[in-house]
Formats: C-alpha cells, structure tokens, sequence
C-alpha cells in the first residue's frame, strides 16, 4: 500500500539528479535499521523518528547515481488496528523532511508498506516479492507516463515478461529483506541495524557503476 494514495494512483516523480535518461535502477530500501533507528515496539509517532547517521547523504547519492529510491517496509501495525494509516503517513512526512533538509537529492520516489501482520502470509509483506514488484511497476509506469489501473499490477506467476533486475539493489537490516531480495532477483545487501545504509553504500556504489 502507500500512505494516502491508492497503489495505481499516478505517481510523480522528481527529476533526477543525472545526465541523461533513467536506465531503470532502483533502490528498494527497508526503513527501520535503514534510514532511521528502529524500535522493538515500533516507532509510533512522526517525534520517534530519528535518522541514522549518513542516510541522507547516501539516499542521495544513490540518486546521483542514477538509483530511483524505492522504501518497502513491514508495518503490521496498521492491519492489527494499533494505529491508523494516516498515523503512519505522517510519520514518512517527517521522515522525508528530516533527509532532504540534509541533502537536497535524498527523495524517496515511492514510499510502500505493508500493513499485513505475519500470520496473514501476504504477498505484500517481506519475505515474500510483491512491494518490490509493485514499486518497479509503479516506477516504470511514472516514467513512461502509463496509467495504471488496479488490475495492470501482476504479482508472482502472474507478472509475465517481467524486467531484469541486475542493476537493482535491496538493503535492510534483517533476514526477511534479504529472501524478498532473492525472490524479486535483485541484489541484496545487508547493513547492520544501528548503522544503516551507511554501513554498505561504498560497496553498493562501487558494484553498481
């Protein structure tokens, strides 16, 4: 899901940082133990969000890079009624001033969650592929200027002719990030959760020229 929008509302997106085209890379980044400390109880207010050390500036950087910045997190909260959507879309409003403030290029395209608690196994929450399936469809749509309507976004068997992901990238902190990684085909990259994405973004840019 995204935060206020429907998943196939048109997304628009920010010019990127580059010269020249997208070449279709994309970041896909979990969020707690990422770009902001995570909590075992959960940040719960837009006043707990505290970004990790460097996360802007390699939010950024991937851009320069020519990375669109996809975020997929688990939030299961939402589904288990401990509190609301909206809640959690302020939250990311914060999020997002907080890195850009520091580093004018750190956007996040596309912002994706899965409100599903792990007992409900849905496709849509890690370890299982479809908010990373779901972000290269919306991406590639707002690219290209494509309308989506609910039924062109295919999940598993049924997303035929499905890109190549190689130049792709997922990091995160934990084991559920790194198997949607395997099954969506794109590099993963595990950072350790008090350090974030500065814990691997050398080696992220460095792999990926």
């Amino acid at each position: 899901m995204r935060d206020r929008e429907s998943l196939h509302t048109p997304l628009k997106l920010q010019p990127m940082p580059i010269n020249g085209e997208w070449q279709g890379k994309i970041a896909y980044l979990d969020r707690d133990g990422v770009i902001i400390r995570g909590f075992e109880d959960y940040v719960n207010t837009p006043d707990e969000v505290e970004v990790l050390d460097g996360a802007p500036k390699a939010i950024g950087d991937l851009r320069r890079q020519g990375f669109r910045i996809c975020i997929v997190t688990n939030q299961s909260p939402v589904g288990r009624g401990i509190w609301s959507r909206d809640n959690l879309a302020l939250i990311h409003d914060r999020l997002r001033s907080e890195i850009s403030s520091v580093d004018s290029d750190a956007i996040l395209d596309l912002t994706l969650h899965s409100p599903y608690a792990p007992w409900h196994n849905s496709w849509a929450r890690k370890p299982n592929p479809g908010m990373l399936e779901a972000g290269r469809q919306i991406i590639e749509a707002a690219e290209s200027g494509i309308e989506l309507a609910e039924s062109d976004i295919k999940y598993g068997e049924d997303w035929k002719n499905r890109p190549r992901e190689a130049s792709s990238v997922m990091v995160g902190d934990r084991n559920v990030d790194m198997e949607a990684a395997k099954s969506h085909g794109v590099r993963g990259f595990r950072c350790h959760p008090d350090k974030g994405l500065i814990d691997v973004i050398s080696e992220i840019l460095v792999s990926r020229k």
